[in-house]
């Protein structure tokens, strides 16, 4: 039997976190952290209301001020994370939102911004979203906007453009906004605001070829949209086009938890339904607004509006964290998650990833409460590892048949290049990028190597298919940079996608002294901070990147490293007890750990997340696992994740 290491307070501290995390518990059951982005939706939230002209909450308003006041950047404009560079469609959606609630232009804060901006060629220069939210409020032409004609939703699936080539974040975004293209609204605007200060006379939209995009790509696509922004299209094509995006966006409406259960989409489907005649007491139109309601996250002096909720990734994850413990406490805790997760299993609805794999039955779990057409893999993989540990401990019964399931979708979800995207399979389609409406550069869901890890490990924990678990294991190996990290698609970055892959190679048998393992473990050895932590910046997602560089320790990959090197066999390196101490020296009175660096990722590039749980429940994982390989008959990591 191994010996536990004397590290003192190792035990207390695991109490602490656990005993902190178990009063976090929503009474059904499950947990639910804040989820929080950029200056970008709060702002767009405000700007909604005035779009809409409906009578707003002035002490919301305030609360929102006060937040976006707060996130400012030294550089007089608002980053897309803690601490990170100026980006100008962020700047000017919250400058904008600011001047809507009342803030004087002559303000310190808005001379800064607007200073900014005028440096870097105005507002004409944001992003296509934005150019969009402007043209709306008739800030700038609609000859300013990339065309996406509406008839796109009428093109056969096997045309080059089509909506099911597209990631599902962009179907849900694009098919409302296809409308709204179409019919070219305008805000009701009730108090008027306008911000034509923040546009530099003389200077044009910004170019249509983003960084990421190709020279050839780029200057086709740019002369079709000149082609399609003067095509006289037919009315009734036209019609029978909105009717499709009308029906299309209803069949998904998703209740109270919204059109693909995200704020953009959401918002997109609530402006849809105005410009289209509904009243706001449709029952359509009403639920669709409500559900933007329920991404608010109120406090006592500010408030901000969340891109959407994780109530079943912070569950799952949770109860990974919770099933290292031990504690008979916590295994109650992980029963009763379980027993919440169980029915939001989605067994009855073949959402859009069907069109790519129609003969495979659902049996996924998404991210949000419901979101019925858009389970992820991620999501999917987590939860069933938890459930089969659960089981094997004894400590619930009863998922046989959920497990199952599940596994089946997983295995039918599988690219043909043996990795797994997050929503649907193979969906590659590179070129797409390429349009100038994609600017951001994130229109798609290809296999990513975090996800491919996870859904690794379940596989692995199942001894399931062997085929599907062996080609799984080969596109882990291959996409290994040269470095020996991996890319970290959902979560920040190398650090993220290392510890992702490593948890799934070890659950697949991968011995320590495996090349592909040990490359990757000495990765995150080399890595370290001198503190002891590891950080990494969103800014690794630059498209110049050319290997890791230091960036402050955070609770949360710090937690990652850690279970990165015990998955390679390093629980007795000196690096891991260090990463310990770290963890120790930065735990709160309250049990947990705070950190105000992103470590979630969105699109890398554009969008980034704040995961309020990451730095909660990953580093009591890495404590207690830690503990249990010390004290254990093994060194060896027993499951997939």
């Amino acid at each position: 039997m191994n010996q536990l290491a004397p590290i003192p307070g190792l035990d207390g501290s695991i109490r602490a976190a656990t005993d902190a995390i178990l009063e976090q518990q929503r009474v059904d059951g499950h947990w639910v952290y804040e989820l929080e982005a950029d200056a970008t939706i709060p702002a767009e939230y405000v700007l909604l209301v005035h779009y809409l002209a409906e009578t707003p909450n002035l002490e919301l308003e305030r609360k929102i001020g006060v937040y976006l006041r707060r996130i400012q950047g030294a550089h007089g404009g608002w980053p897309l994370y803690h601490e990170g560079a100026f980006d100008i469609s962020a700047t000017v959606k919250a400058y904008f939102a600011l001047k809507m609630i009342g803030d004087d232009i002559n303000a310190p804060h808005m001379i800064r911004a607007h200073e900014a901006l005028h440096s870097r060629g105005g507002a004409i220069k944001a992003n296509v979203f934005t150019r969009i939210l402007l043209a709306l409020y008739g800030e700038t032409s609609w000859a300013n906007v990339p065309t996406v004609p509406v008839e796109l939703i009428l093109l056969p699936r096997w045309f080059p453009i089509h909506l099911s080539k597209m990631s599902y974040w962009a179907r849900t975004v694009i098919v409302p906004l296809l409308v709204l293209a179409a019919k070219q609204p305008l805000a009701r605007n009730p108090r008027g605001v306008h911000i034509a200060e923040l546009f530099v006379p003389g200077v044009g939209a910004a170019s249509p070829r983003a960084p990421h995009q190709s020279a050839g790509w780029s200057a086709f696509f740019a002369g079709l949209d000149r082609v399609l922004k003067i095509v006289p299209w037919p009315k009734g094509l036209r019609d029978r086009a909105i009717e499709k995006c009308r029906a299309w966006t209803t069949e998904r409406l998703n209740g109270e938890d919204g059109l693909g259960a995200i704020y953009p989409a959401m918002a997109n489907s609530v402006m849809m339904y105005d410009v289209l005649g509904y009243a706001p007491d449709h029952p359509d139109r009403a639920i669709a607004r409500k559900s933007v309601e329920n991404l608010l996250v109120i406090k006592a002096d500010e408030a901000y509006c969340q891109p959407c909720v994780s109530p079943v990734w912070d569950t799952c994850l949770v109860a990974h964290a919770l099933l290292e413990t031990g504690d008979a406490k916590a295994e109650a805790a992980v029963a009763r998650a379980l027993q919440w997760l169980k029915p939001l299993q989605i067994l009855d609805v073949k959402g859009d990833w069907a069109e790519e794999k129609p003969d495979v039955r659902p049996g996924g779990w998404a991210f949000q409460y419901r979101n019925d057409y858009y389970p992820d893999t991620d999501d999917t993989a987590v939860v069933v590892m938890a459930m089969d540990r659960a089981q094997k401990r004894g400590i619930a019964s009863g998922y046989d048949g959920a497990i199952a399931r599940a596994a089946e979708w997983i295995d039918g979800l599988q690219s043909r290049g043996g990795g797994w995207g997050a929503f649907d399979a193979d969906n590659s389609y590179f070129y797409l990028n390429n349009i100038p409406f994609a600017d951001h550069g994130a229109l798609l869901d290809p296999p990513t190597e975090d996800v491919s890890g996870r859904c690794v490990g379940m596989i692995a924990q199942l001894d399931g298919d062997k085929a599907r678990l062996q080609a799984g294991v080969d596109y882990l190996i291959k996409t290994q940079m040269p470095d020996g990290s991996w890319f970290g698609r959902w979560g920040v970055n190398y650090i993220y996608g290392t510890w992702s892959a490593l948890a799934g190679l070890n659950g697949a048998g991968l011995p320590p002294g495996h090349d592909t393992m040990k490359r990757g473990g000495d990765w995150l050895i080399r890595i370290q901070n001198p503190d002891g932590g590891w950080g990494e910046d969103c800014n690794s997602y630059k498209l110049d990147y050319k290997g890791y560089e230091p960036a402050p320790s955070t609770a949360s990959q710090t937690a990652w490293a850690l279970l990165g090197l015990m998955a390679v066999g390093q629980v007795d390196h000196p690096a891991v007890v260090r990463g310990l101490d770290w963890l120790f020296a930065n735990q709160q009175a309250d049990g947990l750990w705070e950190q105000a660096h992103y470590t979630g990722g969105g699109f890398p590039r554009v969008f980034y997340l704040n995961y309020h749980g990451y730095p909660k429940f990953f580093p009591l994982w890495a404590l207690a696992r830690y503990r249990n390989l010390k004290s254990g008959n093994s060194r060896r990591t027993e499951f997939g994740l």
